[in-house]
Parts: C-alpha cells; structure tokens; sequence
C-alpha cells in the first residue's frame, strides 16, 4: 500500500510538470519570465511587482492566475483625508498604497524568517512605536557587508538613519547567505521579492517610497536592486560598492547616491565610478569628472550631476579614507554619511 501511495504521489507530480504548473513559493511570472505561469491546486499567481510574481497559498478562479481588482480607500495623513485607487494583482500598481493599509498590523518588529527557492532566510523588521494603519511609511532595506549580519545592520542603527526617520520608516535589515549577496541565480533579489511583499501585505507602506541602502557588498546588492527593481525600488544609496552582486537588466533610470573613499584598500574608487556612470547615463545627466579630496586633507566633495531627468538625481560623494560605511572629516568622530543618505531619500 505504501508504494502504491509513494507511485500516486509522484504521478501527480509528473501529471503538475507535464501542464506546467509551479509549485508554491515558485516564480510564475513578470518581466522576462518564460516559465510557468500557472500555479498547482491551492495556490494562486500573486504579484510582487512588475518583474515578479509568485505561487501563494490560495484559490484563484481563471485557472490559478490573479485578476485586477481596484478599490479605492481613505487614509489619513496629517490630519488631511485623500481618496487613492489601489490595483491589486495585476503586474502593475498605480498606488502608492501597500495592501496593508488601513487593515489591523500583522506584523511587528523582531526577527522574521521565510522560505526562499527551499531555503530558510531570515531578516529583522523595525516597525515605528505607536504605529499608525492609516500612515504609509517610507520603506528602507539596509543590507550588511561581507562577514556582517542583519544585527550589525541593527546595532548600527540602519547606517545611522533609524534616528533620523524620527519613526516615519519601516527598516528592514536581511541576512545573506555565507555572510554576503553573491545573489547565485537571482536568490537574493528573490529574497527581497519575497520580503517586500510580506510587509507591505502586513503593514501600511507608501510604494513610492521604497529605498535600499549598504556598504561594501550590501551597497553591490543595493546596486544589484537598481539594476534588476527599478520600477520598484525609488533611490538608492551605495557606500564603497561594487558589481559583486550582479547587474540583470540596469537599463533604466534610478535616483543615485554614491560614497565611496579615494584609497579604499578593499574596492577601489574606480569600481564606484563605475557604478556611478551607469546611472549618470541612465538618468540622462551631464556626464563629468568631478573632483575628489586630496590625500590627506580628511575632507570629503559632494558633487551633484546637471542634466538629470527630473525625479532622478545622481549624487558622489568622494571622501579622503579607506573602506569604512562611516567616513568622518578631520578629528571629528561623527559621521556626515547617514545624514546624507537620509537627506537623499527623504527628498522624494
């Protein structure tokens, strides 16, 4: 009876390839997908984003694809009211509303773990005090360094901006496998797919409003996000990165904050420029070399690029230091990075 049971469930199986069906938490569509596009019974095609959608546990009608349904919804912001049309489940949303607003919060801060290609990961939510359903926060990742962690990320405050936010963010800090973001096949994107959608299903997030920050090979993943996310990501913060974490796509404009240290003895400024010059070219700016700080004045030169598209910036900061996320002018022993960073979000 066992092997009759074991010969079924592999029947099955064979019968869910052969229709080209995906298995939950599988990839069943977006921008450049080719696989299935239908998902095995008691799932439902669910939309990321525009590159992304995902086999969920559900029941769908239509044959396990997602239709597009519009509501409209009041929130309160400042004590003013505003009506906005949300689209959900189709590829596209036109809302700058998450699914999670004016609904009960089901999420709160503390570690969160989840199933990514058959692989536990883990990340720590930063949820505001007195949380409010009806607000929708900013939404900013921070990704750790080589050898780093989400609770380095943690304990240093989301390089610096947690206090900043003055509680109008949700943070989010992942960890990455082998202590980094070699993003092997897409997984670690994957991984921010996943995480996305499960916050802003669970808390009330302002989709315009999403940004990604790191150093060292978290600023390579934040670079890897601008590439592959730009429809979904608004801005991005890179301190001393480099393509460590993979380029798909990297043809669209994205708002661009780039630091980077004129002898950094791990990756060398010119691996910044380079990231930086892809997103002068994208943004349509005024290509230029700007000046960097002389060796050994302890200074730093901010340069912001003419001729950008509007609403795409790209912003270099060179400093005279090493690989440090926390550069520092003369003895001063406060960083002038997170503050940068946070004004550069925050612009939008």
């Amino acid at each position: 009876m066992r092997s009759i049971i074991l010969h079924a469930s592999a029947l099955v199986a064979l019968v869910q390839v052969a229709l080209g069906q995906q298995a939950i938490w599988g990839q069943c569509g977006g921008i450049g997908w080719t696989g299935p596009t239908t998902c095995v019974s008691g799932t439902c095609c669910v939309s990321m984003n525009p590159y992304y959608s995902q086999c969920l546990s559900g029941n769908c009608s239509g044959g396990g694809t997602t239709t597009t349904t519009t509501t409209t919804r009041a929130v309160t912001t400042g004590g003013a009211t505003t009506s906005t049309t949300t689209s959900t489940g189709g590829s596209t949303s036109a809302t700058s509303l998450s699914s999670g607003c004016g609904k009960s919060a089901t999420l709160t801060s503390g570690t969160k773990s989840m199933t990514v290609n058959g692989k536990t990961r883990q990340y720590i939510l930063r949820v505001p005090n007195n949380y409010n359903p009806n607000t929708p926060y900013k939404l900013i990742f921070a990704w750790h360094w080589l050898n780093g962690n989400m609770n380095d990320v943690v304990n240093g405050g989301y390089y610096g901006m947690q206090s900043l936010a003055s509680e109008t963010a949700i943070f989010v800090a992942p960890n990455g496998i082998n202590s980094g973001w070699a993003n092997s096949g897409g997984e670690d994107v994957t991984f921010f797919d996943q995480m996305l959608q499960t916050v802003e299903s669970g808390l009330c997030v302002n989709q315009k409003k999403r940004f990604s920050a790191g150093w060292s090979y978290g600023g390579s993943m934040s670079f890897s996000l601008a590439c592959s996310r730009a429809s979904v990501i608004r801005a991005v913060a890179v301190l001393s990165g480099a393509q460590l974490s993979g380029c798909n796509g990297g043809n669209d404009p994205m708002p661009y904050l780039g630091i980077h240290g004129t002898h950094d003895s791990v990756l060398d400024i010119s691996l910044g420029r380079g990231l930086r010059d892809k997103f002068v070219k994208n943004n349509g700016c005024t290509s230029q070399s700007p000046p960097e700080p002389a060796a050994n004045s302890r200074t730093h030169i901010k340069t912001q690029y003419s001729g950008c598209r509007a609403g795409y910036p790209v912003t270099w900061i060179a400093h005279d230091g090493d690989h440090t996320p926390s550069p520092t002018d003369g003895n001063s022993s406060s960083s002038w990075a997170p503050a940068e960073i946070w004004n550069f979000f925050n612009q939008f």
